[in-house]
């Protein structure tokens, strides 16, 4: 019998035009491997058209709110179809980066310092001495992020502004100088470490993650040993500590430069990373020898609810 495949994409988040992306990806993906596939543009009535495609899996390449943060997962737990990456749970508390650093820094994963704030507070004047980062505590694909500099007088305006749509509540972090790394997690395995370079020389913003030639990729990242193991540990510790499932991804920041402090944190871990054509997953993956079909075949073979 052939299996059928439920793609939910798109959704209601800010991040709905990367989830068509990835969902579009994965969907191509999932018939060249021989499944039957139903693409879902996700609403408000999800429940109902699930009910009505009776899918034997779902696979889950929503971004952001709605999708990533557990309440899909509550939707495909009801209607007990199996489903793809984290559980209700794991999902919830991850994409609540303030939760997330707390639950990790429980279990020895080291995290950046910083506190929650209202973005108004946040508006008024420097909440942390600059360097810092603002970002969003349940937002994802850096909308929302900025980093303030010991050269801007005063916060960004766009956090006091009447358009702003990314939340009230933002983490503010101290900024640690140094270098992007990445590392994915494949069920219990992790995989091999990316640097992120942007290719504008700046941060990995919107721009880096999805434009073409937005940002370089170095995999393998070129560290000492003990770090590159350090970091594939890490992300693995973060990964089990969340309770994540199935494939998540962790970001690093490593300040190795000279005279630096040389400190090595994780600043979030993705349940449901990108799967679009410019995604770090996706490469990790090919490098230890499973092309995008395989990979998410592999995640359909790994789907379950309980999760």
């Amino acid at each position: 019998m052939t299996l059928h495949v439920a793609v939910l994409m798109g959704g209601l988040s800010a991040e709905r035009e990367i989830s068509l992306r990835s969902g579009a990806a994965c969907a191509a993906a999932l018939e060249s491997e021989g499944y039957r596939v139903s693409r879902v543009d996700v609403g408000h009535d999800v429940a109902i058209r699930l009910t009505e495609l009776k899918p034997d899996v779902a696979f889950n390449a929503l971004h952001g709110k709605f999708g990533e943060d557990g309440c899909m997962q509550g939707v495909l737990e009801l209607l007990r179809i199996p489903y793809t990456h984290s559980g209700v749970l794991a999902s919830s508390v991850a994409m609540k980066k303030d939760v997330a650093k707390l639950v990790m820094a429980a279990a020895g994963v080291p995290v950046p310092k910083g506190r929650v704030v209202d973005r108004r507070e946040a508006a008024k004047g420097h909440v942390l001495k600059p360097p810092y980062v603002l970002k969003p505590v349940s937002e994802g694909s850096s909308f929302g992020v900025f980093i303030v500099t010991e050269n801007d007088p005063e916060p960004p305006a766009e956090l006091s502004s009447p358009g702003w749509t990314h939340g009230d509540l933002m983490l503010a972090e101290q900024f640690i100088a140094g270098r992007e790394l990445t590392c994915a997690v494949m069920g219990d395995r992790p995989l091999d470490v990316i640097e992120i370079l942007a290719a504008d020389g700046g941060w990995y913003d919107y721009n880096a993650k999805y434009a073409k030639g937005g940002s370089k990729h170095v995999l393998p990242a070129n560290l000492k040993p003990n770090i590159y193991q350090d970091i594939q540990q890490l992300a693995l510790e973060a990964h089990r500590a969340l309770g994540c499932r199935g494939v998540s991804r962790a970001d690093f920041r490593y300040d190795d430069r000279p005279g630096g402090t040389g400190e090595l944190v994780v600043l979030e871990v993705n349940t449901q990373p990108g799967m679009t054509e410019t995604s770090l997953v996706p490469e990790m993956a090919a490098y230890a020898g499973y092309s995008f079909g395989e990979l998410v075949k592999w995640m359909v073979q790994d789907a379950s609810c309980d999760r």
